[in-house]
């Protein structure tokens, strides 16, 4: 039997502490990092997950599974504007936004976490293009990766995870679906 990452609950002290650099990238962090990956791709495979009780996810970052460390991992598939399927595939060390837009973007059916088993209803409004600089470690060398929309909207939220920040954070308290003009919604 495969065994599987424990994700740790929105009550672990993992996931409100803030992650440290990774100072040597080893082999030790490229195998945590596809391992990591694999988790998401097994998450989205039907049988796979039902087999083995996997939630459905497209963002893992390193607190989820009880490491302090700044890594994350993002794996979904998608459809370009000409019908394309786009698989978008990030495992990166050591992300740090280098620029992002003013323009807001939500999801309108708000966001979940696999780290997260309430639900918490309302909108997160986050950055709707970023640019992230990090090491790739598919591709074993640093990037820049410029993100637009609901691929921004996850980096981030991995993101907020490594600075020890949950999504529901981000919520407005007093009115959680609040629209703010001229935002974008997913």
């Amino acid at each position: 039997m495969k065994k599987f990452f424990k994700i740790v609950n929105d009550s672990a002290k993992s996931l409100r502490a803030r992650s440290v650099e990774v100072n040597e990238i080893t082999q030790e962090y490229i195998d945590l990092l596809n391992e990591m990956h694999d988790y998401l791709v097994a998450s989205q495979d039907e049988e796979i997950s039902e087999k083995y009780h996997l939630r459905e996810g497209v963002g893992l970052a390193a607190p989820q599974i009880g490491k302090n460390i700044r890594a994350l991992v993002v794996y979904y598939k998608t459809t370009d504007a000409e019908g394309n399927e786009v698989v978008v595939d990030h495992r990166l060390i050591n992300p740090k936004v280098i620029s992002e837009s003013v323009k807001l973007a939500y999801l309108a059916n708000g966001e979940g976490c696999l780290s997260v088993n309430d639900e918490h209803n309302g909108y997160v409004y986050r950055k709707n293009k970023i640019i992230v600089k990090a090491y790739e470690v598919k591709e074993k060398k640093e990037v820049i990766i410029t993100a637009y929309g609901y691929e921004a909207i996850v980096l981030q939220h991995e993101l907020d995870h490594l600075n020890g920040v949950l999504f529901y954070d981000h919520i407005d308290k007093k009115d959680p679906f609040k629209v703010i003009d001229g935002s974008v919604r997913l």
